[in-house]
């Protein structure tokens, strides 16, 4: 019914306009501007940016029709020039929020965060109290990798801290990033209230960290237990990371083994990293020789070759 409605008034002012001939005029500019918009409404996003272009011709509507011509633009994906149109509109008015939110937003989409941080830190002396707009700063700086900053950041909005799960989960991995014990509480925080098997392995990632191993395996064992079939690289980067954590926990057990093998049947092919397991002092010679045969079957495999039977040792045979 919306659009209807946005049909037959977009026709009624395009027929008015061509009856009365003030298409040159720029008293028409609002009338511009209305059509423009109407497009916009109904997806035409081409139709809206011609009568946009014209609208902006006037300082009546200047300002409105560059937004809109931004907006567009990001629909569209042309973020650099999104960015360009909303920018523009800060020169001439530097505390204008809504240009600021958006062109900040359009400058992580460019990955321009040198810009977007600039940006969201002006909106945020403007708007202190915009929890989102503090959630999408701190997501800057955290792919800026200024973690203290961002934890900051989010300590400003402790309520929505404790009720949004998307400032949760960031929280914890700006936390866990820079090694605090803290993380924990957040992750768990997060996980009593939601399941995700990547997160739930960054937890157990944070509890090895912090040397809590048993916990790690059974959260590294919890989340390979949430993984769906089709996770096969998930799958195959937890059961390596949970064997890992086995080895450190005790070398001479064979179910770092077994793991490391689920791992490799799961399609984990990080060859170097598999070597670097046998930097562990702690792991049994038997272990390493499991270890190495496991390594020569992947080389094998990469090159076509079938595996070669691991031989056995004395105390099997």
């Amino acid at each position: 019914m919306k659009k209807v409605f946005l049909f037959i008034f977009t026709a009624f002012v395009l027929s008015a306009l061509v009856i009365c001939g003030c298409y040159s005029m720029a008293a028409s500019a609002e009338e511009y501007y209305s059509i423009g918009m109407a497009y916009y409404e109904l997806g035409n996003f081409r139709e809206a940016e011609i009568w946009l272009n014209r609208a902006r011709s006037a300082d009546r509507t200047m300002v409105a029709s560059a937004y809109n011509l931004g907006r567009i633009a990001y629909e569209m994906h042309r973020y650099e020039e999104a960015a360009k149109y909303f920018e523009d509109i800060l020169v001439r008015d530097p505390n204008n929020i809504l240009a600021l939110k958006a062109a900040a937003y359009t400058r992580i989409k460019t990955n321009d965060f040198n810009i977007a941080d600039r940006h969201y830190a002006r909106l945020l002396e403007l708007v202190p109290e915009s929890a989102d707009d503090g959630y999408n700063h701190a997501l800057v700086l955290y792919a800026m990798e200024r973690y203290g900053e961002a934890e900051k950041v989010l300590e400003r909005y402790m309520f929505s801290l404790l009720e949004n799960n998307d400032m949760q989960l960031l929280y914890a991995r700006i936390q866990a990033a820079q090694n605090k014990v803290e993380a924990l509480d957040s992750y768990t925080l997060w996980l009593n209230n939601n399941t995700d098997p990547k997160v739930r392995s960054e937890y157990a990632k944070t509890l090895e960290q912090h040397e809590f191993y048993a916990r790690a395996i059974e959260e590294y064992r919890l989340a390979i237990s949430e993984t769906q079939p089709t996770d096969r690289q998930l799958r195959a980067d937890i059961y390596f990371s949970l064997a890992s954590v086995l080895f450190i926990a005790d070398g001479e057990s064979s179910e770092g083994i077994t793991e490391l093998q689920n791992a490799v049947n799961e399609g984990f092919n990080d060859i170097e990293a598999v070597e670097k397991l046998l930097t562990n002092s702690s792991i049994s010679t038997q272990n390493r020789d499991s270890i190495r045969n496991i390594i020569n079957n992947m080389r094998r495999a990469l090159e076509g070759m079938p595996e070669e039977p691991e031989e056995e040792s004395e105390t099997d045979s």
